[in-house]
C-alpha cells in the first residue's frame, strides 16, 4: 500500500495543485482527463517502440536509457501538445503547463505500473525516487516543453517543426540528464522537488499578468471598434477607409458580409473576455442562448467571404493565437 501511494500520489497531487493555483481555471476536468489518457497512450507506444529500437540497435539497457529513451519518450509525449496548440485549444502558457504536466502524469502512471509489476524485490526508497523523482520529471519535462512551445507559437510564425523543436530539445536534455544519474538518485529527486515548484509558480504568475494585460487592452479595442461599427458612420474612420479600399477588390455584397463578420466576431470576443473576467472573480456566466446562432452565422459568413476575403480583413482584427482561442473558449463552456 505504501508503495502504491508513493508511486502514484505525488504526481497526481502536483497536477491538482497546478489546477488549484490557476486563477482563471480555463483547463476543464475533461481536458485534463483527455491529456492524462494521451499520456497513457504515449507510454504504451514508448514501451513498444523502445523495445523494438533496443533490439534493432543492440545498445545496452543503460546506454539506451541515457541516450535513446529520452528522445523517443519526449517526442511521443509532446505530440498531443502539438495537436492542442496547432488547433488553438490552448489559450495561455499556464494552460499549456497544466495540460503538458497531465500528459507526463499519464505517462508516469503507466510506467510505474509496469515497473511495479516487473520489480518484485524493491524497497520504499526505490518508489520514493520513482514517485517523487521519475514521475514528477516526466510531468515536468512535458510541462516545460509545452510552455516553451506555446510561447514560441505566440511570438513566431515558424514552420511546425521549428516551433516545437526548442521545447522538445529542452525536455530531452533534462530527461537525459536525469537518466545519467549525475547525482545520487535521492539527491536528484530532492533537486527536482526544490526547483520545479518555484519555476511553475513563476510561470503561472507571468501568465496571469499577460492574461490581464491582454484582457485590458483587447477589451477596450474590441468595444471601441464595435461602437464604431454599430454607429453606422464609419466612413471617416480607419475601418471605413480600409473597407473602401476593399470595395475595389471585392463585390459590394462580399464587403457587406465582411462588416457583418467583424460585428459578430467582436461581439463574441467581448463575451469571451467578459467570461474570463467573471471566472477570475469566482462567477460563472449563465448560458447565452444567442451563442449558437452567432456561431452559425459566423460559419456562414466565413464560407461566403472565402479564404481571400478573410485574409483581407485580418489587419482590422490583428488576430493572434490567443484571439482565435477565445472562440474555442466560448464554444466549450470552460469550467464544466
Amino acid at each position: 500500500m505504501f508503495q502504491i501511494i508513493i508511486a502514484f500520489l505525488p504526481i497526481l497531487l502536483f497536477l491538482l495543485c497546478m489546477k488549484l493555483i490557476d486563477s482563471f481555471k480555463l483547463v476543464t476536468l475533461r481536458q485534463t482527463a483527455v491529456a492524462l489518457l494521451a499520456g497513457t497512450i504515449a507510454a504504451f507506444l514508448a514501451m513498444f517502440l523502445n523495445a523494438e529500437l533496443l533490439a534493432l540497435t543492440g545498445m545496452s539497457g543503460a546506454a539506451f536509457s541515457r541516450f535513446a529513451a529520452p528522445v523517443t519518450e519526449e517526442i511521443l509525449k509532446i505530440l498531443f501538445i502539438v495537436f492542442l496548440i496547432r488547433t488553438k485549444k490552448v489559450g495561455f502558457m499556464v494552460d499549456a503547463a497544466i495540460l503538458g504536466f497531465a500528459v507526463g502524469a499519464g505517462f508516469a502512471i503507466i510506467e510505474n505500473m509496469y515497473y511495479m509489476r516487473v520489480l518484485s524485490d524493491t524497497d520504499l526508497l526505490t518508489w520514493f525516487v520513482r514517485g517523487f523523482g521519475t514521475a514528477v520529471m516526466h510531468g515536468g519535462t512535458t510541462s516545460i516543453a509545452a510552455m516553451i512551445s506555446k510561447d514560441v507559437s505566440d511570438r513566431k510564425s515558424w514552420p511546425v517543426f521549428f516551433t516545437f523543436l526548442p521545447g522538445l530539445a529542452v525536455a530531452i536534455l533534462i530527461h537525459a540528464a536525469f537518466n545519467m544519474f549525475l547525482l545520487p538518485p535521492v539527491n536528484t529527486t530532492l533537486l527536482i522537488l526544490c526547483t520545479l515548484p518555484p519555476v511553475v509558480y513563476l510561470v503561472f504568475k507571468k501568465s496571469e499578468r499577460n492574461t490581464r494585460s491582454w484582457l485590458g487592452t483587447g477589451l477596450d479595442s474590441d468595444m471601441e471598434m464595435l461602437r464604431m461599427l454599430m454607429a453606422g458612420n464609419i466612413s471617416g474612420t480607419r475601418i471605413g477607409s480600409y473597407l473602401k479600399a476593399l470595395q475595389e477588390r471585392f463585390p459590394g455584397e462580399i464587403v457587406g458580409d465582411m462588416i457583418c463578420y467583424l460585428r459578430i466576431y467582436l461581439e463574441l470576443s467581448i463575451k469571451a473576455k467578459g467570461l474570463l473576467i467573471m471566472k477570475e472573480n469566482g462567477f460563472a456566466l449563465p448560458h447565452d442562448p444567442e451563442l449558437k446562432s452567432q456561431f452559425n452565422e459566423l460559419s456562414f459568413l466565413v464560407k461566403s467571404i472565402g479564404r481571400t476575403g478573410l485574409l483581407a480583413i485580418q489587419p482590422l482584427l490583428k488576430l493572434s493565437n490567443t484571439d482565435l482561442w477565445q472562440l474555442y473558449l466560448l464554444q466549450n463552456e470552460p469550467g464544466k
